[in-house]
């Protein structure tokens, strides 16, 4: 199915071996750099398709050798046990191919912008959304992955009308892609006297991050505005006008960002939420006119869309998309998330596989 990109991608990479030896690549930093990150993104496929060609060279020959008529019969034995063997070490190169010229397809090994926001429900849907926050922290945790925050609007009970904040690590953007839409909690509010379940709701954007070169963005179409950084006083209030204010004029979008002192990283921080936004709105548009990549997306990809609901009466968890329902709610609310993504993973692959049949 991918043989022809496999082979492209085998001769890019001698290519790019080539490049970052050349002196000339080497003394140009952002050059070398480029094109370091592209060698190492498509080497565990090369890699691995070379040894699907020599796993795939050694088969022929073996079946080769089991149509002559001159072995012995315990010789034929031990050559079809081995025929077999090679057989399924092929079949499952070939499925973690699929799976990462899948994963390529969609950017799985981007870095991630995380938006949580409160929705209906009030001061509840405030502290679900700290939940899922923590949800999500402890799961980066669990996969080596850096969490680090970028802005935050909080209420008086510890919740957050909105969080953002960004997520660093191998496979980031593949694995929690799917978590973006509505997401629903079922249980009774501490501040409920009469033990009534409530249902309220929190939002959560998924942005994959944009590299500089791939969303460039032209100082004339920013404005930048600086503020003092908000807090509850005491010595951590920021007495300087380090909290930054991005405007993109071509559409009036707006990022925010106070979690630093400096005034210049708080810049940087806006800057990344505002590319990976953009890039988000880019992708979103080119998808829009592919129809076989709009098949395969899991949900419809609607922010507005309800995909999970977390019923703490029944100690469940819903995802709605793909009819899965697991009993294990506070193994999830601490970042239990695998056997849920894995369902979603494997649900995409299907419709991806299909759509492009």
């Amino acid at each position: 199915m991918f043989e022809k990109v496999l082979e492209d991608k085998s001769r890019r990479y001698e290519e790019l071996h080539r490049l970052v030896a050349d002196p000339k690549v080497i003394g140009n930093t952002a050059e070398y750099q480029r094109y370091a990150k592209e060698l190492s993104g498509i080497t565990p496929v090369v890699e691995e398709y070379r040894e699907y060609l020599k796993i795939s060279h050694d088969l022929r020959d073996l079946v080769k050798v089991l149509h002559e008529k001159t072995h012995d019969k315990e010789y034929l034995v031990l050559a079809e046990e081995e025929r077999h063997h090679l057989e399924k070490k092929l079949k499952e190169s070939a499925a973690r191919i699929e799976d990462m010229m899948l994963e390529g397809e969609s950017d799985g090994d981007r870095n991630i912008i995380m938006e949580i926001r409160a929705g209906t429900g009030g001061l509840e849907a405030s502290l679900f959304a700290a939940d899922l926050l923590r949800m999500y922290s402890k799961y980066a945790a669990k996969k080596g992955w850096k969490v680090e925050p970028i802005d935050a609007s909080t209420t008086e009970k510890g919740g957050y009308k909105e969080v953002i904040f960004s997520i660093s690590g191998k496979m980031a953007y593949g694995r929690l892609k799917f978590e973006s839409g509505t997401h629903r909690v079922q249980r009774v509010p501490e501040t409920e006297a009469s033990g009534r379940i409530h249902t309220s709701a929190a939002t959560v954007c998924v942005l994959p991050e944009a590299e500089d070169v791939e969303m460039e963005i032209r100082p004339e179409d920013i404005r930048i505005d600086v503020f003092r950084a908000g807090g509850k006083g005491g010595q951590g209030v920021n007495r300087t006008d380090s909290a930054v204010r991005i405007t993109y004029l071509p559409t009036g979008m707006v990022v925010t960002c106070q979690d630093e002192r400096s005034q210049l990283k708080n810049k940087a921080k806006a800057m990344r939420v505002l590319r990976a936004r953009l890039f988000d709105m880019k992708r979103e548009e080119h998808d829009k006119k592919i129809s076989a990549s709009r098949k395969a997306q899991v949900g419809s990809g609607d922010r507005s869309e309800k995909i999970r609901t977390f019923n703490f009466p029944d100690r469940r968890v819903t995802d709605h998309r793909i009819g899965l329902t697991v009993h294990n709610l506070e193994e999830v609310l601490e970042g239990g998330l695998d056997d849920i993504i894995d369902a979603l993973k494997a649900e995409e692959k299907k419709m991806r596989l299909a759509a492009s049949r």
